[in-house]
């Protein structure tokens, strides 16, 4: 999923815990629901990172007065850190019924 297109906000909101448990009937499967899927955002979002830092990086560095900062690397960075929070997203997600979920206890 492309997390920069979201239309979830950057700070915290208040949210109506009743309205949001309407899907399952009940809150603390619902926190679950929303901190599992924040869990794998935040994976997704922690491997693109690195792998755009990767690109920056260099291995044949002999002492620290030969390293440098990278303007691009950055402004990555930067970019990265105004993105909404990963349960900010998965909260979002939630609400807009983009997330699959099943209890395998429930038919």
């Amino acid at each position: 999923m492309d997390y920069k297109k979201s239309n979830a906000p950057t700070n915290t909101v208040t949210r109506d815990v009743n309205s949001l448990c309407e899907n399952t009937g009940n809150v603390y499967e619902t926190v679950a629901i929303i901190g599992k899927r924040a869990n794998q955002i935040s994976v997704e979002i922690k491997d693109e990172l690195k792998r755009k830092l990767e690109e920056f990086s260099s291995n044949n560095v002999d002492n620290l007065e030969e390293v440098f900062e990278n303007r691009e690397q950055i402004e990555i960075s930067k970019y990265y850190e105004r993105l909404p929070k990963p349960v900010l997203l998965a909260t979002q997600e939630y609400i807009e019924d983009k997330t699959y979920f099943r209890n395998p206890n429930k038919k």
